[in-house]
């Protein structure tokens, strides 16, 4: 899709220009190519997931382990087997929640894609906004794709094991049906052909091998499909007693008892290697130093061995340089031969490139001519659409001078029609004063009609006490003499008193 979509923008993007318009036939046929095989993959990967589905269905409700281990009386088989079925739904949910979340953000990504190119122009930054969705959205196919493979092969891993699994424990019941146990207790081992103990070994080695022999070999006297399990669980839990109840779902034909023999089997096993291994490095040591002494005196053979073959190299010189000659002649006839291969060579090389020219000079020279026809296309189809924006300028220009005129007309009669309207409220806004006048002088008139007294000017009143004011001077008496306030000054800094 995201591949799709940039070739998608590309075209858009070239459509203007020249020299992009001769290779979007070829682009629009690989991306056509592309989009086919991709919904071909898409179609067998639903096909062998609904398979796999139908097959599920199938062995779930042929499933009935869980009833024959209760009818067997196994229920702590039958509750870890529900346990680890229980699990495995929770983390199978918990995954495909995750792969619909990131289907959905996919979705969305795609959703958004869409919409940006419904009804827009091919600008740079519609481009740039596009490419960026674009990436975010192959971003997030290619993680999906990422996660998707690993798990997938996790998942072939986990089968290969199973598979593997499940052969070795048909073979080992195939083999319970043939062989019969001597002791319940401690099985029998097959016989281990070991190789009889050398008296030069040490003794711990010794001891470790007729352990072996005693025990039933290299497993205790169990297969190695067993024993294999064993040490997994028992490694896991550190040796831990913890580890029983494990290995007891992974041992089914095995009890407690003999799995705790095994163990110590085991531990003894790893106390006597451990002891060889000690033995052994001492061994070593010691060996080492004879071989030291036994190298001192091969030296010293070597020495007289090596004066002996300076003799026989002076001999053997003269005839290194006979051979050194001619071969020597026979790499110049090589190089010689080699020299005109090439030649011949380089002759062909020239007449395929003069020959490829000429295709790419035809080639290129159909392209002009294609991209020749192309620009004359475009230009006689932009002449036509010049040709057709002319005239509907020019009716546009009609239509605005004959709306203009009627605007005019419309404009000059609703002037004349304002100025009348003016007119008239002047008028009776003059003939409103005149009245609002004429009543002022009327009431002006009725007043001065009413008043007729005339009061004389008293200047004395102006410089005269107020009623307030005399009865202030009760209080404090006509001499003004009162309470003396204290009147408070700055203080004089003692630099300055005196001065």
């Amino acid at each position: 899709m995201a591949a799709l979509a940039t070739t998608l923008c590309t075209a858009k993007h070239c459509s203007g220009e020249g020299d992009c318009s001769v290779q979007q036939p070829c682009t629009s046929s690989l991306d056509s190519v592309d989009h086919r095989q991709a919904r071909q993959n898409a179609a067998q990967f639903l096909r062998e997931a609904e398979k796999n589905r139908r097959q599920i269905e199938k062995l779930e409700k042929e499933r009935t382990l869980s009833v024959q281990c209760r009818k067997n009386g196994w229920t702590d088989v039958c509750g870890e087997l529900e346990e680890c079925e229980k699990v495995l739904g929770e983390e199978r949910n918990a995954e495909k929640m995750n792969l619909q979340k990131q289907l959905v953000k996919i979705h969305n990504g795609v959703r958004k894609f869409q919409m940006q190119l419904i009804d827009v122009k091919p600008t740079p930054e519609l481009i740039e906004r596009l490419k960026e969705i674009m990436s975010e959205v192959e971003i997030s196919i290619n993680t999906l794709k990422e996660e998707q493979r690993s798990c997938l092969e996790e998942l072939l891993k986990e089968d290969r094991t199973c598979r593997q699994e499940i052969t070795a424990y048909e073979k080992k019941i195939e083999n319970w049906s043939l062989a019969a146990k001597s002791d319940p207790k401690l099985p029998t081992a097959p016989t281990v052909k070991t190789k009889l103990p050398d008296s030069d070994l040490p003794a711990e080695v010794r001891a470790l091998e007729s352990f072996l022999q005693k025990t039933g070999g290299l497993y205790g006297g169990w297969d190695q499909f067993d024993h294999q399990a064993f040490l997994k669980v028992w490694t896991r839990h550190s040796g831990q007693p913890a580890y029983r109840k494990e290995a007891k779902m992974y041992l089914p034909g095995k009890t407690l008892e003999e799995i705790e023999q095994h163990e110590d089997w085991h531990q003894e096993l790893l106390y006597l290697q451990d002891r060889k291994r000690e033995a052994i490095q001492r061994w070593k040591a010691s060996k080492q130093q004879g071989r030291q002494t036994r190298i001192q005196s091969q030296k010293e053979v070597e020495e007289a061995e090596r004066r002996e073959k300076e003799a026989k190299s002076q001999a053997n010189q003269h005839r290194t340089e006979e051979e050194k000659r001619e071969a020597a002649r026979r790499l110049e006839e090589w190089r010689e031969e080699k020299r005109r291969n090439e030649e011949l060579e380089k002759q062909q090389r020239l007449a395929e490139e003069i020959q490829k020219r000429r295709r790419e000079k035809e080639e290129r020279r159909r392209q002009l001519e294609v991209k020749l026809t192309i620009e004359e296309q475009l230009r006689l189809r932009r002449e036509q659409e010049e040709e057709e924006g002319r005239r509907k300028r020019e009716e546009e220009q009609r239509e605005m001078e004959e709306r203009r005129k009627e605007a005019i007309k419309a404009i000059k009669h609703f002037k004349d029609r304002d100025l009348h309207k003016v007119e008239a409220k002047l008028q009776e806004k003059q003939l409103r004063e005149k009245e609002e006048e004429e009543r002022q002088r009327r009431i002006a008139a009725k007043l001065k009609e009413k008043v007729d007294s005339h009061v004389s000017r008293d200047p004395s009143r102006l410089t005269r006490h107020t009623k307030g004011w005399d009865e202030r001077m009760k209080h404090i008496g006509p001499s003004g003499e009162g309470p003396v306030l204290q009147m408070f000054h700055r203080a004089v800094p003692s630099w300055r008193q005196g001065l």
